[in-house]
């Protein structure tokens, strides 16, 4: 029998659900994970027992999706969802069934589950169960879908994008049959809120294997939930900078930078607009001015139809119109550009910009390198030496220049905007009897 070790907790709830006369498994993600040699992100957990049994038998419980037979039993800070075995009824919306069942038979529930994958349950008493060969998708590194593939994505269209975002976290291939049912049923993902859409998006673009936007639109799903990449994969770069089309040069870019979630979108997202505003010369060479810009405005809209947070469309759209900034590789252009974005988005510029050239053409990468790893060490000599970029961070304050006599309100703003742009040219400058002499006395 295979032996997992189950962290203690999770051993202390199934054991008294099971003293209590019912079966309980630790299932799904959880099990799969343990077999990759994964740490859990969580532990979820089956049981032939009803939620009112569950309530009956731990002191602290909270009733998260009573409603589908799920209660959240908390043990030392640590809240663990146990839900009874279920089948699931009719799905009207491609996303909820309309209702759901109690069993006791615990293969039923395993039935209704995405991938064979997560289809695994293991207790120490009976082992691990794996009825729909979950072990063997797992050692031949492939996303499967638990029986028929379109009843599972008809039953629930978000698990089309599910299938691409395992594929992409895990490093696995899209089992054909499974791939087939996504592409005939790819115009179903219409029915899935923008949120949860946005989650998968967000978890396959951070992942290691951000390429795989790629499968997502042979697949057929960008064209529903960002059609404007679809036209980013048919747009053509004529250009010595450029090997790649639009789309591809996308998805390289997104391929050479850090898995952060502002990095990765601001690259999925940095040239969206150059469709838009292409143009070609009496030579036939493409140009796409204004990209930048529109690119902008564009990102904004995208992120907004996907429901994102304020923040990520803030930082996301200023790196996007900065990103083909050709910053000067002298401590003066520099300082000026990182007063520009400041601290936080600065270093992720050149980020940007690094992975911006992993994505293009030979032709004057090593150039283009160096000059970005100058204006890095220029940077970090500009940090190092404490030198101004920010009115916070003047040697004069706005309580100075009230002391000094001048008036609450909006003069106080313009002084110390006039003496940051000083200061910016001549750093050594930034000394609170040198500022105020100069603007105030």
């Amino acid at each position: 029998m295979m032996k997992i070790t189950l962290p203690e907790d999770v051993k202390r709830i199934i054991s008294r659900i099971e003293d209590a006369g019912f079966e309980a498994y630790a299932v799904g993600g959880c099990i799969r994970d343990v077999l990759m040699g994964r740490e859990p992100d969580d532990w979820d957990i089956t049981t032939s027992a009803l939620p009112h049994d569950i309530k009956s038998l731990f002191r602290r419980t909270v009733d998260t999706g009573i409603q589908h037979g799920t209660v959240t039993v908390l043990i030392n800070g640590t809240g663990y969802e146990v839900t009874t075995y279920r089948v699931d009824g009719i799905y009207e919306d491609a996303r909820h069934p309309k209702e759901v069942s109690f069993t006791g038979d615990l293969t039923e529930d395993l039935k209704r589950r995405d991938f064979t994958i997560n289809a695994m349950a293991y207790n120490d008493t009976e082992g691990l169960v794996d009825v729909y060969d979950g072990i063997r998708d797992l050692k031949r590194h492939i996303i499967r879908c638990v029986g028929d593939p379109e009843e599972r994505f008809s039953e629930d269209a978000l698990r089309m994008m599910r299938a691409v975002r395992f594929a992409a976290q895990l490093g696995f291939e899209i089992d054909p049959a499974t791939r087939a049912a996504v592409r005939k049923l790819a115009s179903n993902l219409e029915h899935v809120s923008a949120e949860r859409k946005m989650t998968e998006l967000t978890k396959l673009i951070c992942s290691d294997h951000p390429e795989l936007l790629r499968t997502c639109y042979e697949l057929g799903l960008t064209a529903v939930f960002l059609p404007e990449f679809d036209k980013c994969m048919n747009t053509p770069q004529n250009i010595i900078h450029h090997c790649y089309n639009v789309g591809e040069h996308i998805i390289r870019t997104m391929m050479a930078s850090p898995s952060d979630r502002v990095i990765r979108f601001t690259m999925m997202l940095h040239d969206i607009a150059k469709p838009e505003v292409l143009t070609v010369d009496e030579e036939g060479i493409i140009h796409n001015k204004g990209h930048a810009e529109a690119g902008e405005k564009m990102a904004a809209d995208i992120l907004r139809r996907l429901k994102s947070d304020n923040d990520l469309i803030r930082q996301v759209t200023t790196l996007i119109r900065y990103h083909d900034w050709r910053i000067a590789d002298d401590k003066k252009s520099v300082r000026r550009a990182a007063s520009t974005l400041g601290h936080d988005l600065f270093p992720m510029l050149t980020q940007v910009q690094r992975a911006d050239i992993a994505g293009q053409s030979d032709y004057m990468r090593e150039e283009k390198n160096a000059k970005l790893d100058h204006i890095i060490e220029l940077y970090k000599e500009i940090c190092r030496d404490k030198e101004a970029i920010s009115v916070r961070e003047l040697a004069v304050s706005g309580r100075d220049l009230i002391d000094a006599g001048i008036k609450p309100g909006t003069e106080i703003g313009d002084i110390l905007n006039e003496m940051l742009r000083h200061v910016l040219d001549v750093p050594e400058d930034n000394k609170k009897e040198i500022l105020l002499r100069k603007y105030v006395l």
